[in-house]
């Protein structure tokens, strides 16, 4: 390690392994957000001299980025118009009747769409249609959402608009002088891959996947069956009586939520804290047992009769006898009320939404909510009015996972969309227009024909993920700069010397699949591209064959929940356990570990 070690000790190299090492650190732990990570190793490169500012930020202005921040918005105009209607309706009709068959739609069809759409939204949107599907069928969700998001992930190196991580690779490579990527470079090998992975899921849904069952899934369902939602009266001698709620000791000194009151004829909803209490109110309540046992004996409430109680359940769970609706949101990766406690977002007022319970994992958390610090995979229970419900489609910081369909206007705009985003492929493809160009474009005709409104364009694109994506070139900007990848990739040449260009690909192609997993896609390919560069050059092999290996293996985190955002989406949803989902990837991870650098010497005649 002579010369990488020369290199760490110029000064420049120390500072820069330095802030390479802290942001390891933080992108392990999550103490600080993956693009606030960024942003913090950007700052300290140029605080310590090791970058000049424009060097350091440089990302921000590639047209890899630019074209990412597009084709968000596109695919929020393609999804709102209507233009994937069919598909959904598909995955939600009779003729699916098994997971096998679930499993097969999501790889004929739902895989080679995200080849030309971030897979992110696509899980998204279909996410509810597929829990739905489950539903209906009496089929766990664990045996097909994990495949929902592989299937995804296996068509998203199809070609570059798959992820984002193909295009930061393509402005990589281009800072590197290697040019970048076309549209269609990835696809003879994304597709092989695609179908390999295809037949393996496949294959392996019946034996590996886990069966996690139905009904402990359905957040409402146990809700109500273990009696967390209770109505009760407000009895003579009740010290409710007279005193409004915020004034009174229900939800001071208990863990109670008011969810709504009933009174004759008249029903009000939250928020109810200064409704003064009458005796004869009927209070729909969410609280434990031991709370509910404990107001009794004190003759705070008294239960309402149980057919009553049994029929005011009904009345909450049909939007069509009130207007008030329990749902199931997701919180993903990225959003920005992650880390914060439910109490000081001040969430009831924020959304508008009453919080039931939280399922994170296979626990379900219903006490003492206000304290329960939120997190990403999170799955939260509202109850909240059709209208807070409707805006909550339009937030970026939750993800609704009940269908709304009947509850979302009509549009004539379906067509527009959809040939909107095909020439976005087409022109490109036959060189009639840059591929950002065309993406911009798109973006003013999707706003312009109504597709997609001003406040929905600011809202679609995911800052989260451009603010690491810009901040992440200066970490390969510094490697190049101070000589760290060049001397790195000299020392690894001593250990290669001799090697198969197959061998040689395969080692690159493991080691980022290690770095993907253990940290994130596009950390790996700005820290590993130049040195995998370097290699081939000095073993005078083709240094695209290189870009390809480091983009396939990041694009493609099948191990851990925390690899990859789709995976994320769906873990708690699914009920996973951490090793579900090694137990299910670890068999498609080591067979593209072996195909993909074979496949890459084929298409380089190496």
């Amino acid at each position: 390690m002579n010369a990488f070690l020369t290199a760490a000790m110029e000064p420049s190299g120390a500072i820069t392994l330095a802030v390479f090492a802290l942001a390891i650190l933080l992108f392990v732990t999550g103490w600080l957000a993956p693009e606030v990570t960024g942003l913090l190793a950007a700052a300290l490169l140029v605080t310590f001299r090791v970058l000049k500012p424009d060097e350091a930020v440089q990302g921000f202005g590639s047209p890899a980025l630019i074209t990412l921040m597009g084709l968000f918005a596109v695919s929020a105009g393609l999804f709102r118009s209507g233009g994937l209607d069919r598909l959904r309706a598909l995955i939600a009709s009779d003729a699916i009747r098994s997971p096998k068959r679930m499993i097969a739609l999501m790889v004929a069809v739902v895989a080679p769409i995200s080849g030309f759409i971030p897979n992110t939204p696509i899980v998204a949107t279909l996410l509810p249609v597929v829990e739905g599907w489950c539903h209906r069928r009496g089929v766990s969700p664990s045996k097909v959402l994990l495949p929902l998001s592989f299937a995804t992930v296996l068509g998203g190196t199809i070609s570059l608009l798959g992820t984002s991580t193909n295009l930061l690779a393509s402005d990589v490579s281009s800072q590197l002088g290697f040019g970048p990527l076309e549209l269609f470079s990835f696809t003879a090998i994304g597709i092989p891959v695609w179908l390999l992975g295809g037949l393996y899921m496949l294959w392996a849904s019946d034996r590996l996947l886990p069966d996690r069952g139905l009904d402990d899934g359905d957040l409402l369902g146990s809700l109500a069956r273990e009696g967390y939602l209770t109505e009760v009266l407000v009895p003579e001698g009740s010290e409710l009586a007279g005193q409004s709620l915020h004034n009174s000791r229900l939800q001071r000194r208990y863990d109670v939520d008011v969810l709504e009151l009933q009174r004759g004829s008249e029903v009000f909803s939250a928020p109810l804290a200064d409704r003064t209490l009458q005796v004869g109110d009927r209070l729909v309540l969410r609280c434990n047992r031991e709370t509910l046992l404990r107001l009794q004996q004190e003759r705070t409430v008294v239960l309402s009769p149980p057919a009553e109680q049994e029929e005011a359940l009904e009345e909450m769970k049909h939007p069509a006898v009130t207007s008030m609706r329990m749902v199931e949101v997701l919180l993903p990766n990225g959003s920005t009320i992650t880390g914060t406690s439910v109490r000081d977002l001040r969430f009831r007022q924020r959304y508008n939404a009453t919080l039931l319970a939280v399922r994170r994992g296979n626990q379900v958390l219903r006490e003492l909510l206000g304290q329960v610090v939120l997190q990403a995979g999170d799955v939260l229970l509202l109850q909240a009015p059709l209208d807070a419900i409707r805006g909550l489609q339009a937030n970026n910081d939750l993800v609704l996972l009940d269908e709304l369909e009947k509850d979302m206007p009509t549009t004539n705009r379906k067509w527009v969309a959809v040939l909107v985003a095909s020439l976005v492929i087409i022109l490109p493809l036959f060189k009639v227009l840059n591929l950002m160009a065309a993406v911009l474009l798109a973006v003013v005709v999707m706003v312009a024909t109504g597709c997609l409104r001003p406040g929905e364009l600011q809202r679609s694109i995911r800052w989260d993920v451009i603010l690491l994506l810009g901040s992440l070139s200066c970490f390969s900007e510094a490697m190049q700069k101070t000589g760290l990848a060049e001397a790195l990739a000299q020392d690894l040449l001593h250990g290669l010397q001799g090697w198969s260009a197959y061998g040689v690909l395969f080692v690159v192609f493991v080691i980022a699949q290690l770095f993907t997993e253990a940290l994130s896609n596009g950390t790996t390919v700005v820290l590993l591209m130049p040195i995998a560069t370097a290699i081939a050059q000095g073993l005078s092999l083709p240094p695209m064959a290189f870009i390809f290996a480091i983009t396939f293996a990041a694009s493609q985190s099948f191990l851990t929940p925390i690899g990859y955002q789709t995976n994320l989406m769906v873990f708690g949803p699914g009920r996973y356990r951490f090793l579900d989902m090694t137990r299910y990837g670890a068999p498609l991870t080591i067979g593209l570990a072996i195909v993909v650098p074979w496949l890459i010497c084929r298409k380089f005649g190496i």
